[in-house]
């Protein structure tokens, strides 16, 4: 009895090192053609990243050509109107990933099939897909969204700085549009790359108004729908825009400072939230290799599957609702 435990403790073992390996694998690759292709460029990823639109500028590059760079598409049609894969290329724009969308899906295609290749003589073909499935595209999606929401919170935290750069050029006398620019010269990215587009806009004949509304549809931030919706009223009204510009700077500062207390505060419940749902993951997993039978013996009743998908299903709810309950929009 002894032996079939430790046997069954190391096929567990090597299932799970397998596994491991195979995340790896895929971890790997996506670092090395990461790597590779910033070796191939001209600049390093940081120092291109800084100033994109100067980058830009830099070499030549017209207004209309910066703005179909850096611009996304105002209308999606087809199969753009899909969710996540339609929202790609705005995804990979606002994480500043120098890859189209159809590059992006043509790693991922070949990250999933030389990881289910590699999978597939050990685990089986079913089983090396999934693993390939999950590392080839899974992984590579979780990076960018990842990546995007560090460089939207970014901007989030940039955008006071710059709305304070922008009241201070109107109250020394400079036209908006020359404040624009300023900020656009000496913000870093990708605060200084959007007030770019915005500078280029209006001075290629769109409305600011037009511009600054673009801009929030771009960003999808609350912040800058504020400060799209402070810019049109006072374009009708006629207010002083830098007292608004101020005034705006100061209460998304201190958005941003109540964010974080309330983030801090709610530490403890995410905490609980995490660990009850990895409760059951990890009871299944301790209880299948100490007791490998415990569960492969009633396998073939007709009320396992039926069960086991219960289970699953409740434990995923269970999750969704703690995530909510931890998580507060402010």
């Amino acid at each position: 009895m002894l032996n079939d435990l430790l046997d069954q403790l190391h096929g567990w073992n090597g299932q799970l090192g397998g596994y491991a390996v195979f995340c790896g694998v895929a971890v790997g690759v996506l670092l090395l053609f990461t790597g590779l292709r910033q070796l191939m460029g001209r600049k390093g990823r940081s120092e291109a990243m800084r100033g994109r639109r100067m980058r830009l500028i830099a070499e030549g590059r017209s207004g209309a050509e910066r703005l179909a760079i850096l611009k996304p598409p105002p209308r999606r049609t087809g199969w753009q109107r899909i969710p996540v894969a339609g929202a790609l290329p705005q995804i990979l724009r606002q994480a500043d990933v120098p890859l189209s969308a159809g590059m992006f899906w043509a790693g991922c295609c070949a990250l999933t099939v030389l990881i289910s290749v590699l999978a597939a003589g050990y685990a089986g073909w079913l089983h090396g897909t999934v693993i390939g499935v999950l590392g080839g595209v899974g992984v590579p999606f979780a990076l960018l969204i990842s990546q995007q929401r560090k460089k939207m919170d970014k901007l989030m935290h940039q955008l006071p700085d710059a709305l304070e750069m922008l009241a201070r050029g109107l109250k020394v006398g400079h036209p908006l549009n020359n404040s624009i620019g300023i900020a656009a010269r000496e913000m870093p990215d990708p605060a200084g790359t959007e007030l770019g587009i915005i500078y280029d806009q209006v001075t290629y004949g769109d409305d600011l108004p037009d511009a600054v509304q673009e801009f929030a549809e771009r960003t999808g931030l609350e912040d800058t729908r504020y400060l799209a919706a402070s810019v049109s009223i006072q374009h009708g009204t006629g207010s002083d825009l830098s007292v608004m510009l101020e005034t705006l700077s100061r209460v998304i500062r201190n958005r941003i400072a109540l964010r974080r207390k309330v983030h801090a505060l709610a530490s403890e419940g995410r905490l609980t939230a995490w660990m009850l749902s990895a409760l059951p993951l990890m009871i299944f997993g301790s209880v299948s290799v100490m007791t490998p039978d415990y569960y492969a013996g009633v396998a073939d009743d007709p009320l396992f599957r039926p069960m086991m998908g219960g289970i699953i299903v409740l434990t995923l709810l269970n999750a969704l609702v703690l995530r909510k309950l931890v998580n507060f929009r402010i």
